[in-house]
């Protein structure tokens, strides 16, 4: 399939246009971001962006999602997003290995009035997977954690996927690298074996779109 040319690309300029076009101006979220920033210096770079942010909560809520859950919560800024798109009564399991990171997202969740909705294991993300109750499903998942273990993770939450639910994936274009032949990190190519996986994975329907440093959405079939 060749492109048709349907794409734009963004300056800063567009991009401030773009988020002040959109629901992304939430104090709470920026005020998460700054002291990310602050605390984190250049790690927050791993923090998704507004109009991610944005997205995920729409789709939560279009699909009405209950259960929910996230590999990878670094401080809060995305289980937040979900949680938001849940109901009331709606649960969110997140996933992540530091007590430093998710003690900022526990504070935040707090603050968010969606700490009622979270439960936080502290631990490698597929021994709490593979330890969950048989049976135990999901609607919404998103992994943004270690790209060596993304099929990994992707294998393990689609068995777990009602069907319809939505499984989300950030950083599939990965700063351009994925299409850099003299690119070949571990992480590098841990991804573009996700990226062809699910590209050809008939469990699913799929589609790649680039948001902040692209994020690939698949509903379980």
């Amino acid at each position: 399939m060749t492109s048709d040319g349907k794409f734009l690309k963004l300056d800063a300029e567009l991009y401030d246009y773009l988020l002040n076009h959109g629901h992304n101006g939430d104090p709470l979220l920026r005020e998460l971001a700054e002291e990310t920033a602050r605390k984190l210096g250049r790690m927050s770079a791993m923090q998704i962006a507004p109009e991610q942010g944005s997205l995920m909560t729409i789709l939560a809520r279009a699909i009405g999602a209950r259960a929910a859950l996230e590999i990878g919560t670094f401080t809060g800024y995305s289980s937040i997003c979900v949680a938001r798109g849940l109901p009331p009564d709606g649960h969110l399991l997140c996933c992540d290995v530091s007590e430093e990171w998710t003690a900022i997202a526990r504070k935040y969740w707090e603050l968010a009035g969606v700490a009622g909705k979270i439960t936080l294991r502290i631990g490698p993300a597929l021994e709490t997977l593979r330890a969950l109750p048989a049976g135990e499903s999901f609607d919404f998942a998103f992994i943004d954690a270690d790209k060596t273990n993304y099929r990994n993770y992707y294998e393990e939450v689609l068995a777990r996927m009602r069907s319809n639910g939505l499984i989300l994936i950030d950083n599939v274009l990965w700063n351009g690298a994925v299409v850099n032949p003299r690119s070949q990190t571990d992480d590098t190519r841990a991804i573009r074996a996700l990226n062809d996986l699910i590209a050809a994975d008939r469990r699913v329907d799929a589609v790649m779109i680039p948001v902040a440093d692209g994020l690939t959405i698949c509903r379980k079939r």
